[in-house]
């Protein structure tokens, strides 16, 4: 991220999700694997957590799987691959191409600047804005295209969400800096 107008974008966690197998035996995979929690009274899939690159996953006997904690690409490859090998490892036949998407990313970023919530609500007098500082201190405004999700503090410290890439993340960051560039 050369651009200086991003530079202070940081990806906070990526959830990616798909299909890894055709079916797997959580409890043969539990019991072969450490650092992976099978409780079926309380969730339906196994918790396999990784060290490096850190990542949680919940793995589930259908073949599906849901990453999260990974902050960029290397990682979601090396840990895929890591929790790949775990899984043949305990006898499970993975699919030649796991298919594996980003789901969702959460960011966060520095505006630099102090904002005041109250005068973005009556400027902007959009439906798609929720402000009830007695219940929650920022501001949500909810962009349709890209469909991201921001949080705006008064601190001027925001959090994107729902991006399923950079681009997206940029691009709702573009279009925020635009309505409060019209209000500040």
């Amino acid at each position: 991220m050369a651009d200086k107008k991003y530079e202070s974008l940081k990806i906070e966690n990526i959830v990616a999700s798909g299909v890894v197998a055709d079916s797997i035996d959580l409890v043969e995979f539990s019991k072969t694997v450490e650092n992976c929690e099978l409780n079926k009274k309380r969730f339906p899939g196994a918790v396999y957590r990784i060290e490096n690159p850190k990542i949680a996953s919940l793995i589930f006997s259908s073949g599906k799987i849901v990453l999260t904690g990974i902050r960029n690409n290397k990682a979601l490859t090396d840990g895929l691959a890591i929790i790949i090998k775990s899984l043949k490892k305990a006898g499970v036949d993975t699919l030649k191409e796991p298919k594996i998407a980003i789901t969702n990313m959460v960011c966060s970023y520095d505006l630099g600047k102090y904002i005041n919530l109250n005068k973005v609500v009556i400027t902007l007098n959009v439906e798609n804005i929720e402000y009830e500082p007695e219940q929650f201190p920022g501001l949500v405004y909810r962009i349709k295209d890209p469909k991201i999700v921001v949080l705006i503090f008064s601190s001027g410290k925001i959090i994107l969400t729902g991006g399923k890439t950079l681009e997206d993340v940029k691009k709702g960051l573009d279009i925020l800096e635009q309505k409060l560039e019209s209000i500040m």
